[in-house]
Order: structure tokens, then sequence, then C-alpha cells
């Protein structure tokens, strides 16, 4: 796999998680903060590090499922596997700008 073809494959990747919501928040788990990290592997296998905002959030399941459904329903993606992590542990900070605005945090 070239550098283009895993970009482009990323690229992809991060656009479909942007429609994985936390069903508590009205933001993408994208903008959240809640991807830590996104590995293409050159067998189009995707390894996906991510976090919740809080350890026992309920929903952990739906949303852990759903990332590794949608980035499983893309064409270039092998398998995917979500790795639930915490540490960091998540906090506001982790969030982009749209995400902090359109929950009317101001920091």
């Amino acid at each position: 796999m070239t550098p283009e073809q895993r970009t482009k494959i990323e690229e992809q990747i991060v656009d479909i998680i942007k429609t994985v919501y936390d069903p508590e928040m009205p933001v993408n788990v994208w903008d959240l903060g809640m991807i830590y990290k996104i590995d293409v592997a050159d067998d189009s296998t995707v390894d996906i590090d991510m976090t919740l905002t809080a350890p026992n959030c309920p929903a952990a399941d739906y949303i852990v499922g759903d990332v590794q459904s949608k980035v499983e329903s893309l064409e270039a993606v092998k398998k995917c596997n979500v790795n639930l992590v915490f540490d960091p542990v998540w906090d506001f900070s982790m969030m982009s700008e749209e995400a902090r605005v359109e929950l009317g945090y101001d920091f």
C-alpha cells in the first residue's frame, strides 16, 4: 500500500467516524476527541484506539460497535479492531473547537 492510498483510506475512516455519535451528546465521536489513533495496515486491516467520555458509559458497546461496523463498511477496509483505552483519560479539552461551540463550552 502506498502512502497516498493509506492517507486516502484514513480520510475515509475519519469521514465515516464523524457519523458516529455518543447518544448522550449531540456531537460525533471524532469531534469529541474520543478517537486517539487510527492505524491502517498494509493488508487493509485497521486498528483504532478510542476512549469514552466516562469509563462507565452505558452506551459503550453501542458506540464501539457503531465505529467498528461503519469502518468495516468501507470498501477499502478488510477488518477493523476497536481498542477501548482510558489513557489518557478523556476530558473536555480534547474536543474540537466545533464541538466546544456546539456544546457551549468556552475555553
